[in-house]
């Protein structure tokens, strides 16, 4: 008993003067000791088998706002047979919003439950309600609870009688009562503690400071230092972080600062012409419907660049204009690129920028949301970041891009990389960039890639070669943080938002 702490030789002692067995709160009481230092004394008094821990469940109910209205006022129900009572038995439906105090939108619910408790019938050809015995009914069960937790506040629903139990089930389904679970924890003496409480200790305080008075009057010699057990776990403490997803998004925009670039960033809201039309995709592509692209009802149009640009971009789509394409060969709409969508991609900013900036050498990325009209799943959101850069500059080729890209991803730690040939609208050659994972032990794309067409540099006045690439960064994000669910990066649990580390 002597090795014991203060607090442990406290707990023991209340549970001896409680009767061998009781609750966390009672010790509290008794020992005057607070919740944390009772369930520190328990966990070493368990361990050194003196004491038992007992854990139950308990389910409280109390009565939210609707629920307190109706133990005051009765159930809809029960006014509605007091009203059909007091005209004789029989009453219209029509009637029981004019003068029962109920929204229209209960009285189907009060008429199902007169049904179901059989105390009328209902006849919805006639419109009327008849009570189906001449006496009032006693109250239910559902209606003695509501008065109970009125004038109770709470209850446990285990302490509660099978009837009351029922009826609290149909009553929170009903919505009128809010349903907390509480965990109840009792502390019992073990033979080992009754004995050793049996011995009668003296409790000695001890100290877990030494202070500089304690030093210099040298009163800690006859002190009793506590000891620390320094390989318990200590309490769990949830300190403020950044988001593991804004970490992965911090990380992207390093490694690209470290590559030397700048970043840039744009609207949400663009106009079609930034968004499609300048990147030589044509008007009529199924990409830019109402399936897959979200345009916005008011206002309907935002304002084009210079004529000059305009003008070139629509004898682009149209004829090809100067670059040696033939074109889509269609009568391009100003109308249609006057259009606003939430940016499906941030090329729309890309290329932008380019038109603005047209003197190499120029390396830019952005990492910003972009949205696209796609079903909610675990592999897919409508609102997700993508990654994007280009580079500017005399004589590159594909094969500059695809260092750049390995560089890239072997700062996340994906040293495979691979690529192959594919298409897209506005770069050509194109390819698909892929890393080999070695959690996973396969491949997975990453990121679309490849030299703007001149069909889309023409227009914009550009003269040397444009890299470019994009990709989803949930994708990335994933991969770091072990997540097969892209949902849980934007779900916000609290318990794997815990778990995840502070830094990375």
């Amino acid at each position: 008993m002597a090795e014991l702490r203060e607090n442990e030789q406290k707990t023991l002692l209340a549970l001896q003067e409680l009767n061998r067995r009781a609750t966390v709160a009672q010790i509290m009481e008794t020992s005057g000791l607070a919740h944390a230092a009772v369930m520190r004394a328990a966990l070493t008094l368990a361990e050194g088998k003196l004491i038992a821990v007992h854990e139950r469940k308990q389910t409280i109910m109390t009565l939210n706002q609707e629920g307190k209205l109706y133990a005051e006022k009765k159930l809809p129900e029960r006014r509605t047979l007091d009203l059909t009572h007091r005209r004789g038995g029989e009453i219209r439906i029509s009637d029981v919003q004019q003068e029962v105090d109920i929204p229209a939108d209960t009285i189907p619910v009060a008429l199902a439950w007169l049904a179901r408790k059989h105390w009328a019938t209902i006849d919805r050809e006639k419109g009327t309600i008849a009570v189906a015995q001449e006496e009032k009914p006693p109250l239910g069960d559902d209606e003695r609870l509501l008065k109970f937790l009125a004038k109770r506040g709470s209850a446990i629903a285990e302490k509660l009688d099978r009837k009351l139990q029922d009826s609290a089930s149909i009553l929170k389904r009903r919505k009128l009562l809010e349903v907390t679970e509480k965990t109840v924890r009792e502390l019992e003496l073990t033979d080992a503690g009754r004995q050793l409480v049996k011995k009668g200790p003296q409790i000695t305080s001890e100290i877990s400071q030494l202070t500089p008075e304690l030093i210099v009057s040298r009163k800690w010699r006859k002190m009793k230092l506590r000891k620390f057990d320094v390989t318990v776990a200590g309490p769990e403490f949830y300190p403020a972080k950044i988001h593991p997803l804004q970490q992965v998004i911090q990380r992207a925009r390093e490694i690209f600062l470290q590559m030397g670039f700048t970043e840039i960033r744009g609207p949400l809201v663009e106009t079609a012409f930034w968004n499609f039309d300048a990147l030589f995709q044509p008007q009529d592509h199924p990409a830019r419907e109402m399936m897959d692209t979200f345009y916005l009802a008011n206002p309907k149009g935002g304002r084009l660049p210079k004529k000059s640009v305009v003008e070139a971009v629509a004898e682009t789509h149209e004829n090809g204009w100067t670059t040696g394409s033939k074109g889509w060969g269609y009568k391009w709409s100003s109308a249609e690129a006057k259009r606003l969508v939430m940016r499906t991609h941030t090329t729309a900013e890309t290329i932008k920028y380019l038109s603005e900036h047209k003197k190499a050498p120029i390396k830019v990325f952005s990492v910003d949301r972009v949205y696209r009209n796609e079903q909610v799943t675990y592999q897919n959101t409508a609102e997700f970041h993508q990654i994007e850069g280009i580079v500017v500059d005399k004589g590159l080729t594909l094969r500059d891009l695809m260092g750049t890209l390995k560089m890239f991803y072997a700062r996340f730690g994906l040293k495979k990389v691979k690529f192959w040939p594919c298409y897209f609208p506005y770069t050509e050659p194109s390819a698909q960039a892929t890393v080999y994972v070695p959690k996973l032990k396969r491949w997975m794309e990453l990121c679309g890639m490849g030299m703007f067409r001149p069909e889309v540099l023409a227009p914009m006045g550009i003269k040397h070669p444009v890299l470019a690439w994009g990709g989803g960064l949930e994708r990335i994000a994933m991969l770091q943080l072990g997540l097969d669910d892209i949902r849980l990066l934007y779900g916000n649990r609290l318990s794997w938002i815990r778990r995840t580390p502070v830094c990375r």
